[in-house]
């Protein structure tokens, strides 16, 4: 697990968990350099699926059948890092919407950008209006959904850039979060449930491409000096000839 989706994991419990929560499932669960279940509160009960088996999988499943776990069976879905590798990810969101009770939340963390890596295969990448598109895809299924928010994060030191979003069941209790999850890290591109002007921080121009332009920014500001360095050495090859031009010249 990389850097950014670690920390977006940890500050979605802090943003979202409630008291009245009892059950998490996290699919993609194996634990590579660390879980999201480090962050789950004490006390919830805690369910881990994949379809590796290895540390952090409770049970392994098959990416492409329904997940074997009954109707409403939880108040939290968490997938991070894991729908890139998912060949048909638009059937595990309905699959994660179906476990949850109303009001639960669907915690989705994806790359928009980065490696191709395969865990056995790396499919997708997810920018910013994927969220709307999943919701319009559980609405085709009879599903009532709403995304609450989503965004694109800033990478750090991994260089991955998230897509993030947090979709919620409907249910008769309002939603209830402590911030917004976009605020806890420099992002863009966002849509949130109680700002809904368009995209917050709308940017054509992803990390990368921001990261390409500062760069080549760089670049040009290098060739700029090295073409000033160029031209004061021929200025003081220039003098160093006349100097020794006049050193051997016969005494007049």
């Amino acid at each position: 697990m990389h850097d950014t989706a670690y920390a977006l994991g940890r500050q979605f419990f802090a943003s979202y968990w409630q008291a009245a929560f009892t059950d998490v499932v996290e699919l993609g669960s194996l634990n590579v350099n660390g879980s999201l279940r480090d962050h789950c509160p004490e006390g919830a009960r805690y369910l881990g699926l994949d379809g590796t088996d290895g540390p952090g999988v409770d049970r392994v499943v098959a990416w492409d059948q329904p997940l074997p776990l009954a109707d409403g069976c939880t108040d939290v879905v968490l997938s991070s890092s894991a729908l890139e590798h998912d060949p048909f990810f638009w059937q595990s969101f309905l699959e994660m919407l179906r476990l949850l009770r109303p009001g639960g939340l669907l915690y989705i963390n994806a790359p928009s950008n980065h490696d191709f890596h395969r865990h056995p295969v790396d499919c997708w990448r997810f920018y910013p209006d994927a969220g709307h598109a999943l919701v319009r895809w559980a609405h085709r299924h009879g599903l009532a959904v709403q995304l609450v928010e989503s965004f694109v994060a800033a990478p750090q030191t991994h260089g991955w850039s998230d897509f993030v979003a947090v979709f919620r069941v409907e249910g008769t209790v309002p939603l209830q979060r402590r911030g917004r999850l976009a605020d806890a890290l420099e992002t863009h591109n966002g849509y949130d449930i109680d700002a809904q002007q368009g995209l917050l921080r709308e940017s054509q121009a992803t990390y990368d491409s921001q990261e390409r332009q500062r760069l080549q920014a760089r670049l040009e500001g290098a060739r700029a000096e090295l073409d000033k360095a160029n031209q004061a050495i021929l200025v003081l090859k220039e003098e160093l000839r006349a100097l020794r031009s006049r050193a051997q010249a016969p005494p007049s």
